[in-house]
């Protein structure tokens, strides 16, 4: 568990001082007077905020950002995966984009099970059938040519200069690079940039020339610098290299696509979030309208009452998640009658404050007609009051650990995310159904929930986390932390998190989470407890009343705020 929160704050330069989390004692996290970005890593926090002082806007550095990820962030950020981004502009409009990553054109339903239909082990984690035709190049270039001011090259060559040069690895990427070398070496014939002889120290430089070079080709031949010519024919030989599914016809036909971006009211705020194939919006807008009625602020923070009412809540959301969630494209999927108010409320009829309902006595809604938890996560803000939130991924850590030769980045292991076969646990332990099926060019269902909220009609909160099945339930306590319990970004991030995801009937959660007298309430009322690690990395900012920006970064990783 990480216990210090690392508070970046630049003003007239870097000043760096070290922090005890303590969530009873005010703290914010840094504050600025016109932009802010917040991600899982300094440098492209950095980058990210250079943009935004060279005049450009949330897009741009947004983009500037996610391009920086891919190189100092490898566990998560990348240009081999997929991901969401909701945006809204200063005028109150809001767009959503989906570059989620797609099922090869050759998958099929039962392609991870053996010939008696049982699912086959590591399959869809550890082998080049475990890869997703990727997203993420297409998102940020569509997102940019849309809403960007500043050209391919300007938002890129910040991510260039720092793959070619090489950066500075934290402690926490050397211990996680040195834990991952074997997994680098049996996946890959030729060495890695992430492999080194001698064990990797916190300040040791990584070089990556070859996503350099990658990058280079994307900055001068845009989107076909990936999906077409060198960098394509690479991926593709690796794909024959070892059976892998992914051909020519897949790069080309792939496409990041403009969808509405789902909205509800809690209370006095808006809530703009990502609509399906992201179960995120969806589930945070059910937790928050099934909660609505009940008085969390007065009951506290962590108490036996809310844990015990957001556990139900959770409960029902993640069994409706299984039933009805998956790519709109292919599956009807019930939005807004999931979203409606008095379908949650009717959902959360059988709640009692006093006693616990077990999951196997839980299903999901009726219905009328019918996640590695290393992903990553960036909030920017710019001056004229234009958001961005973004969740982007390779699913495990690393994806499946493969390089794709000469081109020096990592593939995604996103077809876990499918239901391998419904009723089945993914590698998060969630249960997924028919509507999550592989099918040719699906995309996979995701937890990701990149969430923006109005206050009175104005910004208020960018926020989102990595966690995989752990994402909706960080992001969900994350705006009750600020909404009803008053705390300040940075206090919200800092606090410590439980989850309940309905399989397993558990509630985990962070040894910070609960004291010992609502564990012992809890445990009485019947219910099963697990202490485990960090829970989600909730990067978000928040808009204060005379218009500066808090950013708040999570001390659970890397994670850096830069304003100015």
């Amino acid at each position: 568990m990480r216990k210090v929160s690392v508070l970046i704050i630049f003003s007239l330069g870097f000043l760096f001082a070290c922090q005890l989390t303590d969530n009873k004692t005010h703290r914010t996290g840094l504050i600025a007077d016109h932009g802010m970005v917040v991600s899982a890593h300094p440098e492209a926090s950095r980058i990210g905020k250079m943009i935004l002082e060279e005049g450009g806007n949330a897009v741009d550095a947004a983009v500037a950002t996610g391009f920086a990820l891919a190189v100092c962030y490898p566990d998560a950020g990348n240009i081999g995966g997929g991901g969401f981004m909701v945006i809204r502009f200063r005028n109150g409009h809001a767009a959503a984009l989906d570059y989620r990553e797609k099922a090869p054109l050759r998958a099929y339903e039962e392609m991870f099970q053996d010939s008696a239909g049982n699912v086959i082990p590591g399959v869809s984690l550890d082998s080049e059938l475990a890869v997703g035709v990727p997203g993420s190049v297409a998102g940020l270039l569509k997102a940019l040519e849309k809403y960007g001011l500043f050209s391919l090259q300007q938002v890129i060559q910040p991510a260039i200069d720092l793959a070619e040069k090489g950066f500075p690895v934290t402690l926490k990427q050397a211990k996680r690079l040195n834990h991952y070398k074997d997994a680098f070496l049996r996946a890959n014939r030729d060495v890695p940039a992430f492999v080194k002889d001698k064990p990797w120290k916190a300040g040791d430089t990584l070089v990556q020339k070859d996503l350099a070079e990658t990058l280079k080709m994307i900055r001068d031949h845009g989107r076909d610098g990936f999906y077409k010519g060198p960098v394509a024919k690479a991926l593709l030989a690796r794909m024959e290299q070892d059976n892998g599914w992914i051909t020519q016809k897949d790069l080309d036909v792939y496409r990041a696509i403009w969808r509405e971006p789902l909205t509800a009211v809690y209370k006095n705020y808006k809530v703009i979030s990502m609509p399906p194939p992201s179960s995120g919006g969806v589930a945070l807008i059910q937790l928050l309208n099934m909660v609505e009625p009940w008085p969390v602020d007065k009951w506290g923070w962590n108490t036996p009452q809310t844990v015990h009412l957001m556990v139900a809540a959770e409960k029902r959301v993640y069994a409706d998640r299984a039933r009805f969630l998956g790519d709109p494209d292919f599956v009807n999927v019930p939005v807004k009658q999931l979203i409606d108010k008095s379908y949650c409320r009717e959902r959360m009829s059988g709640f009692s404050p006093e006693r616990v309902v077990p999951s196997d006595r839980i299903s999901h809604g009726k219905l009328v007609g019918f996640e590695s938890e290393e992903t990553t996560h960036y909030s920017v803000v710019d001056g004229d009051g234009n958001a961005v939130a973004v969740t982007t991924t390779l699913n495990r850590s690393y994806g499946n650990k493969v390089v794709v030769n000469g081109c020096g980045f990592l593939l995604n292991n996103e077809m876990d995310d499918f239901s391998s076969k419904p009723g089945t646990p993914n590698s998060f332990g969630l249960i997924g159904g028919k509507a999550n099926a592989i099918e040719p060019a699906k995309r996979m269902l995701s937890s990701m929930t990149p969430t923006i909220l109005e206050k009175d009609g104005q910004l208020f909160m960018v926020v989102g986390s990595p966690g995989g099945s752990t994402i909706i339930t960080s992001v969900f306590q994350t705006v009750l932390n600020v909404t009803e319990h008053h705390m300040t970004m940075q206090e919200a991030v800092n606090a410590g998190r439980f989850h309940h995801q309905w399989k397993p009937d558990v509630i985990f959660y962070e040894k910070s989470a609960l004291d010992s007298l609502t564990k012992d309430r809890l445990k009485q009322m019947g219910y099963t407890l697990k202490m485990r690690s960090s829970i989600g990395r909730v990067d978000a900012v928040r808009v204060l009343t005379d218009g500066k920006r808090e950013g708040g970064a999570d001390p659970r990783g890397d994670d850096t705020a830069a304003g100015f």
